[in-house]
């Protein structure tokens, strides 16, 4: 009995230790599942660990009869020093399916939007997204979000 807990034990060590840390979550759910492109979700965050560097991603959750193999984003960003913006497509499907998680009819991505990962200022930061697609509202969307995880060093 004492060696499962052991075993256990050390497993969540080994588990812990190479996972990241999750610094900030959140996504905003859209009514009758349509995103329209005039709502545009922003989210903040404060930075206070400028030695750590950071994986940027999309949260986008859709249902099953979403259209598309992609959506294209505009992204703002106010970093405590300067305001940017971009416009970026992710790629949600390929030829065999669904390259996010799936449970049942819903299917989860978490989309990189930062090719490597990068060391942020100390400070507020806040992130804005809106669709821009040629369908407005964007049908069979659930939600869509930033996650911002640190790299464990």
């Amino acid at each position: 009995m004492k060696q499962r807990y052991i075993f256990l034990f050390i497993g969540l060590l080994v588990f812990w230790a190479c996972t990241s840390i999750n610094v900030f979550e959140k996504s905003v759910p859209f009514p009758n599942h349509a995103w329209s492109s005039t709502d545009t979700p922003s989210f903040h965050f404060n930075i206070t660990d400028t030695n750590a560097f950071y994986n940027l991603y999309v949260v986008f959750r859709h249902e099953d009869a979403y259209q598309y193999k992609n959506v294209w984003l505009h992204i703002t960003v106010h970093d405590p020093d300067s305001t940017y913006s971009f416009t970026r497509e992710f790629t949600l499907a390929n030829s065999v399916g669904w390259l996010g998680t799936s449970m049942d009819d819903i299917v989860d991505h978490r989309l990189p939007f930062n090719a490597v990962p990068a060391k942020l200022k100390k400070g507020e930061y806040a992130f804005t997204l809106q669709q821009i697609m040629r369908e407005d509202p964007l049908q069979h969307v659930l939600n869509a979000g930033i996650r911002i995880v640190k790299i464990a060093p």
